[in-house]
């Protein structure tokens, strides 16, 4: 028997909500495609069922996605007869008051938010693993990878977003397949002061220099057979040690300074003072607002692979304490189906997780950042992740800076994270 599209996975708390019958939130008829377990059987078109229950879920959301939750809260309930209460939370309080506030009670059912919050949410128990089915087949491997920990899934993603190379087409009309011959290429533009521009700043900034370090082959962690993210370094040995060569010569080069952070890289594309940044889509209105025709393309190779950005996964988790988990699953099965995915793109214009969803997006500038992230990376989730960051950013700044060479810099660093991951 086909198992139910998304179910809970944990038996035990399906049986417990569905015989305390939802909490606040009242079914009044058997759930057309609801979760009664893992094994029920599911239609093959949940969200165009008619309305089958009532009651309501509580969302939370941060202020950057709140107008869209709500839109699509309509038509969730305009579907299923249930409503959504969507509540907005400070975007920097939302992870943090959601571990706090599940455990008492007093938190929502569904969390809005990023995948890299999968790691310390399961810790902590307050998420509750869901299960695709084969619908899993239809979304974005990435996506799923990031919502997977220790090989459950716990949310249904619907966004994803990376970093590319976006390009001033009023300065240079072509981008060259190396990063070598971009340099060159940009140093040639007439009253460029800077060939391409990757912001760092006083603490350095290894995500955005992420895709020059994967084009060596360097990726932060090595993973297993099923692509989960283990311990073990990745960019440790000579794969790091080439990119940290690299990374000095992007220096003298001025690609990259301590000087050059978020805002001036900004405004030095801003003030066409460099033809190319590499940098999110969330730069990209200010950049068509100043008169700028952009195009974005994939960071070039600058160590002979594909260049592999960071992919940032969004989506929605189900609390483990919900006391409405059927109508919660009914709302999840709603968000894996192309309209919802539909929806979700033209209320808050961010690529689709479902592919078929990703595949109807025609506008120039999303799909030059989805191509960028072609061979991306999920930011791993894993707590070993907390110990990378203190140092990695600060051996490259040490390194831009000539304060260390680079091989010397580089292994210190290796040392220094694996020590921290030992002693975690």
């Amino acid at each position: 028997m086909r198992k139910s599209l998304i179910a809970v996975a944990t038996a035990g708390l399906t049986l417990s909500l569905a015989a305390c019958g939802g909490g606040s939130g009242t079914s009044t008829s058997t759930p057309t495609t609801g979760v009664a377990s893992p094994e029920a059987t599911t239609a093959s078109s949940p969200a165009t069922s008619a309305p089958a229950a009532t009651g309501s879920l509580t969302v939370w959301v941060d202020e950057t996605r709140i107008d869209a939750f709500k839109q699509l809260g309509s038509a969730f309930q305009a579907s299923t007869g249930v409503s959504l209460d969507v509540v907005q939370k400070p975007s920097q309080d939302i992870k943090t008051d959601f571990i706090a506030q599940a455990p008492t009670g007093e938190g929502p059912d569904l969390i809005v938010g990023a995948h890299d919050w999968v790691g310390d949410l399961q810790a902590n128990g307050v998420i509750a693993p869901v299960e695709l089915g084969d619908a899993v087949s239809g979304f974005n491997e990435i996506a799923i990878r990031g919502f997977t920990f220790d090989g459950q899934l716990y949310g249904v993603p619907y966004a994803t977003e990376n970093i590319g190379l976006v390009r001033n087409n009023g300065m240079v009309q072509d981008t060259p397949a190396t990063f070598d011959e971009l340099i060159a290429q940009g140093k040639a533009v007439e009253g460029a002061q800077f060939p391409v521009v990757i912001q760092q700043g006083a603490e350095g900034d290894a995500y955005h220099l992420y895709p020059v370090q994967t084009s060596f082959g360097a990726s932060v962690f090595k993973v297993d057979a099923d692509g989960a993210y283990t311990t073990e370094l990745g960019m440790a040995g000579p794969e790091g040690e080439a990119f940290a060569a690299y990374l000095k010569k992007m220096a003298d080069e001025k690609v990259v300074s301590a000087s050059l952070g978020a805002d001036q890289a900004k405004q030095a594309f801003l003030d066409k003072k460099t033809p190319y940044i590499v940098t999110g889509v969330w730069n990209i209105k200010d950049f068509q607002d100043a008169g700028i025709d952009v195009s974005v393309v994939p960071v070039p190779s600058a160590g002979g692979q594909p260049s592999a950005p960071f992919v940032g996964v969004q989506g929605v988790y189900l609390s483990s304490k919900s006391e409405n988990a059927l109508l919660a699953n009914q709302f999840l099965e709603y968000l894996a189906t192309p309209e919802a995915q539909d929806k979700l793109y033209e209320f808050a214009g961010r690529t689709p997780a479902l592919t078929a969803s990703a595949d109807k997006v025609k506008d120039p500038i999303l799909n030059g950042f989805a191509e960028a992230g072609k061979y991306g990376q999920p930011m791993p989730a894993i707590a070993a992740m907390g110990a990378v960051w203190k140092y990695w950013g600060a051996a490259e700044l040490s390194i831009i800076e000539g304060k260390a060479e680079p091989a010397v810099a580089w292994q210190a660093m290796v040392k220094n994270i694996n020590d921290a991951i030992a002693a975690a």
